[in-house]
């Protein structure tokens, strides 16, 4: 009875530890209810509709270099990582981003292409081909019609000679 016990309550001792510690995502572990079985902690199975890109503000990023320099043994490193979700590649951008100096360097950045105010000669310069094409198609459609009434007279014109010569 008191192995079960024991097993029991390192069981419990185990999940609180786990629960503590975060994932590189920054989601907590979702501990599953113990049965008798023995079975720990089981991550949440949903995936998130968007995933959310985590920012870091320059005053956090700050914090965690200096105090990623004050590690001095074996592991705390690591520890510090797993504490805080981050990869060590983080440290790495974060420090060559310090090195140069600039405040803009440690703040966040939003991605993608950057916004251009649109030039209003691209604007005028598509709308001009626009209006080429249309007219292009209508010169197009005016020669085939041109066309098609000469072989109409040519062939009214024989009509006539022959019926002239009869």
């Amino acid at each position: 009875m008191e192995k079960k016990e024991d097993m029991f309550t390192n069981a419990n001792v185990k999940i609180e530890e786990m629960e503590r510690m975060r994932r590189a995502t920054g989601i907590p572990l979702i501990t599953a209810p113990l049965s008798h079985q023995g079975h720990g902690a089981v991550s949440n199975p949903e995936v998130l509709e968007k995933p959310v890109r985590r920012k870091y503000t320059a005053e956090y990023k700050r914090r965690i270099l200096r105090q990623a320099e004050s590690c001095k043994e074996s592991g705390q490193m690591g520890a510090l990582l797993r504490r805080e979700g981050l990869y060590s590649s983080n440290l790495t951008t974060w420090r060559r981003q310090a090195e140069r100096g600039t405040l803009e360097a440690l703040s966040p950045r939003k991605r993608g292409p950057k916004y251009q105010k649109p030039d209003p000669s691209v604007r005028q310069i598509a709308q001009l081909e626009k209006e080429n094409q249309k007219l292009r198609h209508k010169l197009r459609q005016a020669e085939f019609i041109i066309e098609a009434q000469k072989k109409i007279a040519e062939i009214l014109q024989m009509d006539q000679k022959e019926e002239r010569d009869s």
